[in-house]
């Protein structure tokens, strides 16, 4: 059955809700070519099946929540949209980017959560003290961990952060990377870096950085150590044996929470070692205080090919 619905747009500039060149409206018309949108004046026309007009609706909608809320629609928001709407699980079927999704904001920064995925793990990291979420790479777990991070040294509710990751190597060798031990370990901990630099200016993130409040170490460093007052994040903790998870997790301390993040289709452990990972729902899933979050990839909110990647991979591997 064909339809047509128009949408109203006064009071938005067309270049905030289509892109640059018209690059969102294009993205829009490449993932929806059975419909004929066209934009005239201040009003966009759908033309097509009632289902895809709906679900085009419901993308422009958000899009115009986003313009009049914030100014500007960027290209990752427009991609989760996409995903999302698109995603055959029923309750990925509706976004909302309201105040409620905020997760830190600054003045110049917003980091809201994009997809359910992500709303769990900032409902399940404020109700409990130990949070793992597991899932796919693109589905913005590290990202969504520093965020609710951050916002709790915001809040006051910690003195600091601790970020701390497995130097696993994936096909290559430390010992032939040039540089000292500081610079051969950079690359496993840039991500950490570049997650907080969308958070926190330069000049702020070189501050904390050098008064401790914030610290990015490779995982052996934080053996022996208690973390009082602190938010630890282990990233990447596929690469973990089942000897550092513990490891990690018992170094919580008085008023301490952690959240352990990785996505155990990628275990670079050699193979006689068992991922700390993958062994800590079935060890630790009766213990209160500690919850899991699953996420999948319709919460990839990276390039919408992500999303197309990780299914042909498990297409592979289940044949």
């Amino acid at each position: 059955m064909t339809t047509e619905k128009t949408i109203d747009i006064q009071g938005i500039e067309p270049v905030i809700l289509f892109g640059p060149y018209d690059s969102l409206l294009k993205k829009i018309r490449n993932e929806f070519s059975d419909i004929q949108i066209t934009a005239r004046g201040t009003q966009i026309i759908l033309r097509g099946s009632l289902e895809e007009v709906a679900l085009l609706e419901q993308i422009f909608g958000e899009m115009i929540f986003l313009a009049n809320k914030h100014g500007e629609v960027l290209d990752n928001d427009l991609n989760a949209l996409i995903n999302l709407a698109l995603s055959p699980a029923p309750r990925q079927q509706a976004v909302h980017h309201g105040d409620e999704d905020i997760i830190v904001a600054t003045s110049d920064y917003t980091v809201r959560a994009k997809t359910d995925g992500q709303r769990r793990m900032v409902a399940e990291a404020a109700s409990n003290d130990i949070m793992f979420a597991i899932g796919p790479a693109g589905t913005g777990k590290t990202y969504t961990a520093v965020a609710i991070a951050v916002a709790a040294w915001k809040a006051k509710r910690v003195k600091r952060i601790v970020l701390a990751r497995p130097a696993v190597e994936a096909g290559e060798s430390l010992g032939f990377l040039p540089g000292d031990l500081a610079q051969k370990i950079d690359p496993y901990l840039r991500p950490l870096y570049d997650a907080l630099q969308d958070m926190l200016t330069a000049e702020k993130l070189k501050t904390l950085t050098e008064q401790r409040v914030i610290e990015i170490v490779p995982l052996a460093y934080m053996r022996g150590r208690t973390m009082n007052n602190s938010f630890i994040i282990l990233d990447e903790a596929q690469n973990a044996s089942n000897k550092q998870m513990k490891m990690c997790l018992t170094r919580l301390g008085v008023n301490s929470k952690a959240i352990i993040t990785g996505d155990v289709t990628q275990i670079d452990l050699p193979k006689e070692v068992d991922s700390g990972l993958t062994n800590s729902p079935k060890i630790l899933k009766d213990i209160k205080g500690i919850s899991f979050v699953y996420l999948d990839k319709s919460d990839v909110v990276r390039h919408k090919l992500v999303r197309d990647i990780i299914n042909a991979y498990e297409i592979h591997e289940q044949k």
